[in-house]
């Protein structure tokens, strides 16, 4: 018996026993989310695809059986697709995530000196994505997150090597309310049983967080400063240091608080007004 076909036995069944091409678009959408969201989708999925659901639901899914996997330990990528897919929490657009993140595979498979390549598969899976979840009914707002996820999940695999602080803010900015979501895809497309490499990605994953935070944190930090100095106060307004000069920032960050728009021209204007009303 294949590993396909015991998995499938040793699995009880969870779908019903009307054929696929019967269901309505519906009945289609609600099989694929009782799969995505059961405690353990392992034996659901390969249920689904060797009882012909997936070809009928999920076309795009049975191709990858024909897909080698260079890199996972899978002989395919719908062996690494599912067990990618297992190890997310029961989150519907996750979980779609998980399963639609390599689909464009065969779409983008080529060979370059003896070696498979998936150039851009990424983002020719969050088209492929988009269109299939569309087919399915599914709503605008989730269809667009999950092609989002599948678009960005192979954004991470360059920062092993060394991003600079506008990197990591283009990652955050570019996932956006999705940040979470990503990160915890990365963490789970790691199917290799080399302990230490597993260990080594949810580290980097976790200083890329980090990161994020103290960079946002820097971010803030700064946007409090105000568009001019102490040094400058002092020039401007023939000042030595002293309370004078506290007094001077405080009024700049309470201005820039209240109009964070204002360009440093009118600022000086402002203050220089301020002075001469304060009467010094």
């Amino acid at each position: 018996m294949s590993k396909t076909s015991r998995q499938t036995a040793e699995t009880p069944s969870t779908l019903s026993t009307a054929e696929p091409n019967t269901l309505s678009t519906a009945e289609k959408r609600e099989r694929l989310t009782e799969v995505m969201l059961a405690d353990d989708p392992t034996g659901p999925l390969w249920e689904f695809v060797n009882n012909g659901w997936a070809e009928q639901i999920v076309p795009e899914l049975p191709a990858l059986v024909l897909e080698q996997d260079p890199i996972h330990r899978h002989k395919d990528v719908l062996a690494h697709t599912i067990a990618v897919t297992a190890k997310t929490r029961p989150h519907l657009t996750l979980r779609l995530g998980a399963l639609f993140h390599d689909i464009g595979k065969p779409a983008t498979r080529s060979y370059a000196s003896g070696e498979v390549t998936f150039h851009q598969h990424e983002a020719v899976g969050a088209k492929m994505t988009k269109r299939r979840l569309r087919e399915l009914g599914y709503q605008p707002q989730l269809v667009r997150d999950v092609a989002e996820l599948v678009r960005l999940s192979g954004r991470f695999k360059g920062y092993a090597n060394g991003w600079s602080d506008t990197a990591v803010r283009r990652y955050a900015r570019d996932a956006g309310h999705l940040f979470g979501l990503l990160n915890e895809l990365v963490r789970c497309d790691c199917t290799t049983q080399n302990a230490r490499f597993v260990v080594k990605l949810r580290q980097l994953v976790d200083q890329l967080e980090e990161r994020v935070q103290e960079l946002a944190q820097a971010d803030r930090l700064a946007a409090e400063r105000p568009l001019i100095n102490g040094d400058e106060v002092m020039e401007r307004l023939s000042l030595s240091p002293g309370p004078e000069v506290g007094e001077a920032l405080r009024f700049l960050l309470e201005l820039k608080r209240a109009e964070p728009n204002l360009t440093k021209e009118e600022t000086e204007r402002r203050l220089d007004k301020w002075w001469a009303e304060r009467g010094d």
